[in-house]
């Protein structure tokens, strides 16, 4: 089988939802073991309770990404069950503002989720992933490549997301580790659904259709389509990519203006 992942034991952080869940999920489909980090621990047990549904195995771990302890603990009771192959960081958390609407707090809350906690786990796992030359992937942003409008503190964390990968993918290529990243436009998850609810209730039809139409395929992503890509590069058939950021964004980075 293609893309198989058997025998493969794959981290993933943020499962419990949006993309992060159907990564799990696509994940388990491919024969790999998956063990969620996830704040809420509640929210990730249907995903548990899917992937065993398909005779795959998965773990749940209540961990906050932005406290070291947390995620030492955790990777060090994942160690107990086996090997760690896979690393996915996929925990992120959102600002909407520009530089003067941002706050010293918001700055704060940002860069210990998005840029330390991405930092936390391949720091805990990196000892593990060298032994087995292992895969990490780490969910940036179209906003790491260009320009967004009012997404200054988002905007600076997936930066930073998109450097470390290169820097991880560069200091560990005699330890066979591949480190890419991947950088997903707008998305139809819970949390845009949530979002547009919120801010225009009576709208939410319009406003769907307006964000849909941001990117120029006409339409916003699944989480299913980021999911399979993410297989992809976890998987032998994607061996000879590394230091890579991979926009799956219907061709908002290329093609808008076009």
């Amino acid at each position: 089988m293609k893309f198989s992942l058997e025998n493969k034991s794959a981290v993933v952080t943020g499962g419990g939802s949006g993309i992060g869940k159907a990564i799990c999920l696509a994940l388990a489909e491919q024969g790999a073991t998956v063990h969620i980090l996830e704040l809420n621990k509640e929210i990730a047990e249907d995903t548990v309770t899917q992937i065993e549904s398909m005779g795959s195995s998965a773990f749940v771990y209540c961990c906050n990404v932005a406290v070291q302890s947390e995620v030492i603990a955790a990777f060090e009771e994942i160690k107990t069950k086996g090997s760690i192959d896979i690393l996915i960081n996929n925990a992120g958390i959102a600002h909407i503002g520009n530089l003067e609407v941002c706050q010293e707090e918001d700055l704060d809350r940002l860069y210990d989720v998005n840029i330390k906690g991405v930092y936390n786990c391949m720091h805990a796992s990196i000892g593990s992933l060298k032994e087995t030359g292992g895969v990490i992937i780490n969910m940036a942003s179209i906003a790491s490549s260009v320009g967004i409008n009012d997404r200054f503190a988002y905007s600076m964390t997936k930066g930073a997301v998109l450097t470390m990968t290169y820097s991880v993918a560069k200091d560990y290529l005699a330890d066979g580790i591949r480190c890419n990243c991947i950088s997903p436009g707008r998305v139809h998850t819970p949390f845009v659904d949530g979002f547009i609810n919120k801010n225009y209730p009576g709208r939410e039809k319009e406003i769907f259709e307006k964000l849909s139409k941001t990117q120029p395929i006409g339409r916003m992503g699944k989480p299913e389509e980021v999911a399979n890509l993410a297989v992809y590069l976890c998987s032998e058939e994607a061996s000879f990519i590394t230091g890579t950021n991979f926009p799956i964004d219907g061709g908002f980075v290329t093609l808008n203006g076009s």
